[in-house]
């Protein structure tokens, strides 16, 4: 089983999406995008800077977008793809990818996240930092002592807590033994109470949508678990917002599954570090860039 790949908030970079859009065909269909969400997707994802696509509002549609041309890409070289799943933001575009949503309801929803989510996060000033290494059960309860929460478990050795900055900067100074902080460049504590609010905002646009069920494998980043129901999954889109990301336990459905390989999408990067490290032994093959399409076709056509 070949496992695909959707990367969340923080994999985006200035200008990548310069390269899938030199496509005139690429480049109108975004533009059609970008008119009917009302976010520049064209100038955000050639010209803007560091600092102005890492506005949540920006970067989630961004992320999504990529993803959508990375999986139009491959099924126009041919690949057929059987089996989904997102890290956080990443969930929407698996959405699409399984025929949940439609592109353009996939685009309207992470808008409205985008949004909803910047909202909650200007309420209180919060973060988000990666703790590396340590004992997962004693990382949870050191940062739970701050008043911080585990928004993602990552695997490999890493859980990415959030809250308040002043507790964020309490745990850096004050690290678990055997444990390194890095605090992160996200405006907000994602994926934790803080972000409850924009939940009712969410529920409230996805009642607009007509889910259906998922045409191929797809995994849930709440427990790891496979998805039958579209309308389901979007109701855990909608809580998702507020509650922890297992990537953890998605890694281990995978390999469970018998994943023979993982391919990310664009902006691919994050998700295969992590599979290196949670799925030892599984080739993988991050996508940046359309020319790396060849080398998601000849990993897939050597492990079938």
């Amino acid at each position: 089983m070949i496992v695909f790949v959707a990367p969340g908030q923080g994999s985006q970079t200035p200008g990548f999406l310069e390269p899938w859009i030199a496509d005139p065909a690429a480049r109108e269909l975004v533009a059609g995008w970008s008119d009917a969400i009302g976010v520049d997707l064209i100038a955000h994802g050639t010209v803007s800077d560091a600092d102005t696509i890492r506005d949540t509002a920006i970067a989630q549609p961004l992320i999504v977008a990529a993803g959508l041309l990375t999986a139009r890409a491959l099924r126009a070289a041919g690949v057929e793809i059987g089996a989904a799943a997102g890290h956080s933001v990443g969930e929407i575009t698996a959405a699409a990818i399984a025929g949940v949503l439609s592109e353009a309801d996939a685009l309207a929803f992470v808008r409205t996240r985008a949004l909803a989510m910047a909202d909650a996060a200007a309420a209180v000033p919060t973060g988000m930092s990666a703790v590396l290494g340590g004992d997962q059960d004693a990382v949870v309860e050191h940062v739970t002592a701050f008043g911080l929460e585990a928004a993602n478990y990552n695997g490999g050795g890493q859980i990415v807590v959030a809250g308040e900055l002043s507790a964020l900067a309490k745990l850096s100074d004050e690290p678990l033994r055997g444990t390194r902080v890095v605090p992160l460049q996200v405006a907000g504590a994602f994926h934790t109470r803080f972000m409850a609010p924009a939940r009712e905002v969410l529920r409230a646009q996805a009642s607009a949508f007509t889910p259906a069920d998922p045409a191929i494998t797809l995994w849930t980043n709440k427990d790891g678990s496979v998805v039958t129901s579209g309308s389901a999954f979007l109701e855990l889109l909608v809580g998702q917002v507020a509650s922890p990301v297992r990537w953890d336990l998605d890694m281990a459905a995978f390999a469970a599954a018998g994943a023979t390989a993982l391919i990310e999408l664009a902006p691919g990067g994050a998700l295969v570090g992590l599979a290196r490290r949670g799925l030892k032994g599984v080739p993988t093959v991050a996508i940046k860039a359309p020319e790396d399409i060849t080398a998601a076709v000849e990993l897939i056509e050597g492990s079938a």
